[in-house]
């Protein structure tokens, strides 16, 4: 290679563009300069002056919670929206963004009561005047903070003028709204399994549960059959398991498959002297009943197969029958899509109160209980802080020390499934039990685990022709308070 060769600058020898950009952008330097000579400038008013009588183009902005500083997900929310914004500007429109800001609700008083924790304080004892002024305090500053931190994205809006729920003004058209709905009448009430968080007194959304592995107690339970569907049923049991022995007493049903084959066993023999005996006639599925004795010890035999129209038309007792003076309805069997014989037993407990596919299976056979005599109302056996309440007889109120608990306000484990387990065995009514770790849902907030509850809650229709609503098609109630959903319908 020769010296003069060393010598050529051969990016002269390229075409390329001339260009008065810097090479380095400088944004940290840059991006400052520019949101401050916006301002300045005020280029916000400045556009819509100069879109004054042109078409409009609005964008209906979900607000977020005024309750910490911004994120990633904020900036990848408000950047997009400002470019969606910006280019219709461009095009021709009055693209005017007013920011907002939603100001109740857990996300914001759950970090009131952190503050409270933080200082030894009980949020049940703070007047409720007080802990909403608290709670709008501190939405106002975190509102100023994140309007700084949204300009500091480059977001050019009406942040001198926002939409806030807590403004009076904006709390009193929602309750106007919602009057409304009332006076058309589509406003009713009803009730919705949900998941609930004891520790936080508050239902969750899916988006809010996240799943830990927990270790549960897990029971198989007899239910004795008191139906005369042939000589050789009403004195046999149907068997069942669960992972959440607490909701016993909410148990208004069994589901069964007609899929699945269901077969009459016998026990021939039994290693321990507690528990099932031999000569008890217990109905399993056949694909589980081989497991289901093993993990009870007992030796068995199958007597016959039960066929679903059998099942269907059974009826069982409660196995708490009698206890606190209560459990004295009858248990009907009913089909349900949820049934498999993966593992249990074949056939499900159903509590209408404590789960959604429970509570689905109960209203789509309430047609048929009530004609079958079966009362279809939901109880609410435990309240929101995870007590059981009148309608659990015997663990309620009504229990010697109080009543059973399912979670405490730590989120540690209560004294209910003790107290159910302790019951079932008193009745001789538990099958077998043990304990299974599985992936179970927790609170993202508390990192507790929740429980599943129905909850009284406020629905309005949407699918029904409000000229023929007519009185008497609503929701109503039966004589104890239970909630009964309108004849048909389903809440969602």
């Amino acid at each position: 290679m020769t010296e003069t060769s060393e010598k050529i600058d051969y990016s002269k020898t390229l075409y390329l563009p001339q260009t008065e950009f810097p090479m380095r952008a400088g944004l940290p330097q840059k991006e400052p300069e520019m949101v401050a000579r916006w301002q300045e400038m005020d280029l916000y008013r400045l556009l819509r002056e100069d879109a004054a009588g042109r078409p409009k183009f609005v964008l209906h902005d979900g607000p977020p919670y005024a309750n910490g500083n911004i994120h990633i997900g904020h900036a990848l929310n408000k950047v997009l929206k400002d470019v969606i914004t910006r280019s219709f500007q461009m095009r021709g429109y009055d693209s005017n963004y007013v920011p907002g800001w939603d100001c109740h609700g857990l996300p914001i008083e759950w970090k009131i009561e952190e503050q409270y924790r933080a200082k030894g304080k009980d949020k049940d004892e703070v007047p409720v005047n007080e802990f909403r002024r608290e709670c709008r305090d501190f939405a106002t500053h975190w509102i100023n903070v994140q309007t700084e931190e949204f300009k500091r994205l480059g977001v050019v809006g009406d942040f001198d003028d926002p939409y806030l729920t807590m403004n009076f003004h904006a709390e009193a058209r929602i309750a106007g709204e919602l009057l409304k709905f009332a006076m058309s009448g589509q406003l009713y009430r009803g009730s919705k399994p949900v998941m609930w968080s004891v520790v936080e007194r508050t239902a969750l959304a899916e988006a809010e549960v996240e799943y830990h592995d927990h270790e549960s107690d897990m029971v198989w339970v007899k239910f004795p059959v008191s139906s005369k569907a042939a000589s050789d049923l009403p004195d046999a049991f149907v068997v069942i398991w669960t992972t959440t022995p607490w909701t016993i007493p909410g148990n208004r049903a069994i589901s069964y498959s007609p899929r699945i084959a269901y077969g009459l066993y016998e026990v021939t023999a039994a290693e321990n002297d507690f528990g099932p005996q031999p000569g008890e006639k217990l109905i399993f599925a056949k694909a589980l009943a081989e497991e289901s004795f093993a993990k009870a010890k007992l030796q068995y035999e199958l007597l016959r197969e039960v066929s679903a129209d059998e099942l269907g038309a059974m009826v069982c007792a409660h196995p708490l029958k009698g206890l606190g003076g209560g459990y004295e309805f009858s248990v009907p069997l009913v089909a349900g899509d949820h049934v498999t014989d993966d593992a249990g037993t074949g056939f499900v407990h159903t509590a209408p109160g404590h789960g959604r596919e429970d509570f689905d299976a109960w209203m789509d056979a309430r047609a048929e209980l009530e004609a079958r005599g079966i009362d279809p109302s939901i109880p609410f056996t435990v309240d929101d802080a995870g007590y059981y309440t009148k309608d659990a007889p015997g663990l309620g109120p009504d229990r010697a020390g109080g009543p059973a608990r399912v979670i405490d306000d730590k989120g540690k484990k209560g004294d209910a499934n003790d107290a159910v387990i302790k019951a079932l065995i008193g009745k001789n009514m538990l099958f077998a039990r043990g304990r299974l770790k599985h992936s179970y849902p927790h609170s993202w907030r508390s990192k507790k685990p929740v429980i599943f509850r129905n909850t009284p809650q406020w629905f309005v229709h949407m699918d029904k022709d409000l000229g023929g609503f007519a009185a008497g098609d609503g929701p109503s109630s039966d004589p104890s308070g239970h909630l009964l959903p309108a004849s048909g319908e389903k809440e969602i």
